[in-house]
């Protein structure tokens, strides 16, 4: 398959995967908006003033970029589980697979998708948190590749559950008993120097910690773990969840009958 033909299955699975959760901007983009509003009044503004200061900062401007990126987390996740189960449920998955389609365009294709969802989200999140937060922009850079490389890692994440899951319930499994408590243990409202040693050393292991810790420091500057170490532990995460995709999907593991 020539180059410009596998652009063009690249593209044509992208516009698919876009205007899949586009068209429905009011269950995909608003919801998001909401659920962090009221993470702010609650968090931020009601038990925020009583907290008052974590690590120099307002409480409401330091946990600000981690509810951003949870809400990044959570939707290039959800965007691509959905989508892929839904290929494997309605069938159409594998026409797609016994096309002269390379797997690596089908990853790319459907992860794609999830990152655009993540960003755009991401986004109409942020907005939301001006109302609430003074953020600034400390290293925009640092904050474009940190949404990038989430959302990345997470749209793989979901193409490997959808890969596994055999019915519309098993789709919430991991988010729920998995995903959702990594993401609230992975420093959003907190700073992990305020654990005791021990628990400060078992938060290392949340991947999670790592990608808030950078995502924080593109807007405010401050970190509890070293930045370039972050982005060492994103990409080792995203090769290792990559690599397992292309096994599933060249295997037909779960779609192939």
């Amino acid at each position: 398959m020539s180059a410009s033909k596998q652009w063009i299955a690249f593209k044509t699975i992208f516009i698919k995967e876009f205007l899949r959760f586009i068209r429905i901007w009011k269950q995909t983009i608003l919801p998001p908006m909401v659920t962090t509003s009221l993470y702010f009044i609650i968090f931020g503004n009601l038990i925020g003033g009583r907290i008052g200061e974590m690590e120099g900062y307002r409480y409401v401007d330091f946990i600000a970029p981690g509810l951003i990126l949870m809400t990044v987390i959570t939707q290039s996740y959800a965007n691509t589980v959905a989508s892929f189960f839904g290929a494997k449920f309605q069938r159409h998955i594998e026409e797609l697979m016994v096309s002269p389609t390379p797997d690596y365009i089908i990853i790319f294709g459907y992860t794609s998708g999830g990152i655009a969802r993540g960003i755009i989200v991401g986004f109409a999140v942020t907005i939301v948190s001006m109302f609430f937060a003074d953020l600034g922009i400390h290293n925009f850079a640092i904050l474009m590749s940190i949404v990038v490389l989430t959302a990345t890692l997470f749209s793989l994440a979901g193409i490997i559950n959808g890969v596994y899951a055999k019915t519309f319930d098993d789709i919430s499994i991991i988010p729920t008993f998995i995903l959702a408590p990594l993401t609230y243990l992975g420093g959003i409202f907190y700073s992990i120097s305020l654990l005791p040693e021990f628990w400060q050393d078992m938060s290392l292991a949340n991947p999670i910690l790592y990608m808030i810790n950078a995502f924080r420091y593109g807007f405010i500057g401050i970190t509890d773990i070293d930045l370039w170490f972050s982005y060492g532990i994103i990409l080792i995460f995203i090769a290792l969840l990559y690599a397992y995709t292309m096994y599933l999907v060249k295997a037909g593991h779960g779609i192939r009958s």
